[in-house]
Formats: C-alpha cells, sequence, structure tokens
C-alpha cells in the first residue's frame, strides 16, 4: 500500500512522529531512521516542538510531546487518561495530597494527569511536566518491572537502590522523601494493562511536614487502590493503553 499522502510535508512530519515511538532520539538518529536529510528532518523536528508534538528529554534527545497525550484524551481513544481524572481527584479527597499520573519515555516520566490541592502548601505538579527517571516514587515504580537490563541501566544513576526496587516490587508500591526535590515525599504504585504489564504509575505528593517520613504508612492503601481502580478499567475495556 502506498504509504504517501499526496502532502509531502504531512508525510514526512508523520515519518518523524513515527521514529520517535521507539524512544529518545538525536537528530542524527532521526535521519538515519526517516532517510531525510538533516537540514529537512531538523526543520520538521522543531516546527512539531514549536506545536508541542515532539518535546526533548534531558538530554536534549526529541521525544514525543505532551500534545499527543492532549488529543487522545479529547478524542476519548485513550481509555487510561479518559478513566484518570475522577479517580485521581478521589484520591486527592481521600489523601489531601495533590495526586498525578506519570508514564514514562525513554529517560524520562511525563505527568499525564494530575488533581492538584485546591489550596494549601502543595506539591504541584502540571500536566506535560518531565521528570528524570533516577529519583522519585514514580520513577522507582516505572522501573521496578522492567526488563533487567533496563533497570541495570537506570540504577546506574539513580538516587535509589537495587534493594529498594526489590522492596518496591515485593509490597506493591513505592515511597520517596526529598528524593526528587527537598522537602517533598511522595507514594506511587503501578497501573498494569490487561496484560499485565506496569504502563503508569499514580502517585500523591506533598510536603514532607504532612506526609511525614514515612508517607506509605500514610498514603499507600490509598495509591494502590487508585491504581488498582484504573488497572480494572484497563481489563474491562480490553485497552492496552
Amino acid at each position: 500500500m502506498d504509504s504517501s499522502s499526496g502532502v509531502g510535508v504531512l508525510d514526512k512530519a508523520a515519518m518523524v512522529l513515527s521514529a520517535l515511538e521507539s524512544g529518545p532520539m538525536t537528530l542524527a538518529g532521526l535521519v538515519t531512521t526517516t532517510g531525510l536529510a538533516r537540514p529537512t528532518a531538523h526543520r520538521l523536528a522543531v516546527a512539531l516542538e514549536y506545536h508541542r508534538f515532539v518535546s526533548r528529554d534531558l538530554n536534549g534527545r526529541f521525544i514525543l510531546g505532551p500534545r499527543l497525550v492532549e488529543l487522545a484524551q479529547a478524542a476519548g481513544e485513550d481509555r487510561l487518561l479518559a478513566t484518570a481524572g475522577p479517580i485521581l481527584t478521589r484520591l486527592r479527597d481521600i489523601t489531601g495530597e495533590s495526586s498525578q499520573l506519570f508514564r514514562r519515555q525513554g529517560d524520562v516520566r511525563i505527568c499525564v494527569a494530575a488533581s492538584e490541592r485546591p489550596s494549601g502548601l502543595r506539591d504541584t505538579v502540571p500536566v506535560g511536566a518531565q521528570y528524570t527517571m533516577s529519583a522519585g516514587s514514580a520513577a522507582q515504580v516505572l522501573l521496578a518491572w522492567d526488563e533487567a537490563d533496563r533497570i541495570h541501566r537506570g540504577l546506574q544513576k539513580a538516587s535509589f537502590t537495587a534493594e529498594t526496587l526489590t522492596s518496591v516490587r515485593r509490597q506493591g508500591w513505592a515511597q520517596s522523601v526529598g528524593e526528587r526535590e527537598s522537602g517533598v515525599a511522595s507514594v506511587s504504585a503501578p497501573v498494569r494493562s490487561p496484560g499485565g504489564k506496569v504502563i503508569a504509575a499514580v502517585s500523591v505528593s506533598g510536603p514532607i511536614e504532612r506526609l511525614t517520613r514515612n508517607p506509605g504508612r500514610l498514603h499507600a492503601p490509598a495509591v494502590v487502590a487508585a491504581a488498582d481502580r484504573l488497572g480494572a478499567v484497563l481489563r474491562r475495556t480490553g485497552a492496552e493503553a
């Protein structure tokens, strides 16, 4: 089947986005994968970045951008995101803390949904925010059930250890205290696809003064329950998210 739509610039932009499905890429990687000339690949990637279809990771590599998540949610094609809002709001109301949903993309994790504490001191994580995979309870969850070689690479720069991830797998949730940001604590739990793969992490976060230095003791049951509810929705709909 002819993959050309007859609109050259759109076809080339689609090639760039398709190439980024496999993960972060340098400009050289885009050129190699798409076969586009270097100036063309650069021009298209920067234009897509302007419109937020493409973004950059912490190393300056090109990655898929938050606008794609927003469009998928608006179209109702992503059952995980379509269901996340009410569940995150309920989690926020139960715990009294801001709640988030994170997905991993390459070497970063991206906040794809959030429900903020309405007042008082809080940890504000805007939708589209990118954080390193080397710190924070959500990073622990997203790495803990990954393939062994990726876990090994991820631990090279991580603030947590292999023993931490073993504990996360055993108890089914993670906590961090001042790991991502000084004065902030968090608790996270995995969201699983119908096939059992960890595809996201549900989190609550806030100041250590409220969450204490053992935030899991306070909020792990509620966070795990919220993650399980999201997973149950995916099982009912058969969506792999």
